[in-house]
């Protein structure tokens, strides 16, 4: 088999710097033995990386990991993640797989995804055939809400098919202060963040 990609994506003037990239590309690399890890960015990283080519604001550069010019399948984590246990069962999935919204049951979240190369390219033609209409109709939601429609009920869930291992930090741990037993990458969406923690 050919060697997992793991991806995460750094875009300039937001709040994440080449320290997060570090810091999942630790993570990831403490808990998975085998996969290569790549940051698509328009910033100096200290790990092997891709340009950014489009310009795209904000989470929108996010839709780059579907371009026909980045090959294999991929386990893409956005930088807010911590890794916190063996990621080999996310990483051998090979199926397309999101994450269910954690505050819309029938939503989807792009924080975690396993994207297969067959997957990729339904993406990318609908995105670029018109990137301004589909930024300023999912503008609230990013791509999340623009892949949402395409992948309702086609893609595999994280917390239905690992059940436990892919948490919230909001939901799951902020209470306790800590991850539950069994939870392998913990999402930090909105804020805090994990720099915000230690």
């Amino acid at each position: 088999t050919s060697l997992i990609t793991i991806a995460c994506v750094l875009r300039s003037g937001g709040a994440y710097t080449s320290e997060d990239v570090l810091r999942l590309e630790d993570g990831v690399f403490k808990y998975l033995a085998t996969g290569r890890f790549i940051c698509l960015t328009d910033m100096d990283v200290p790990c092997k990386s891709i340009p950014l080519k489009e310009g795209w604001p904000g989470w929108w550069s996010k839709l780059e990991l579907f371009s026909p010019a980045f090959d294999g399948d991929l386990l893409y984590f956005d930088l807010d993640t911590i890794i916190t246990g063996d990621l080999s069962d996310m990483a051998g999935i090979n199926r397309l797989t999101i994450m269910r919204d954690v505050y819309r049951p029938d939503g989807l979240q792009s924080s975690v995804m396993f994207i297969p190369q067959a997957e990729k390219r339904h993406v990318w033609e609908t995105f670029t055939e018109a990137p301004e209409h589909y930024m300023a109709q999912y503008a609230s939601g990013g791509d999340q809400a623009f892949l949402e429609p395409l992948w309702r009920g086609k893609a595999a869930i994280w917390q239905d098919v690992l059940p436990g291992q892919l948490v919230s930090w909001k939901v799951h741990c902020a209470q306790t202060g800590k991850a539950p037993e069994g939870a392998r990458a913990i999402v930090f969406h909105g804020r805090p963040k994990p720099r915000d923690l230690n």
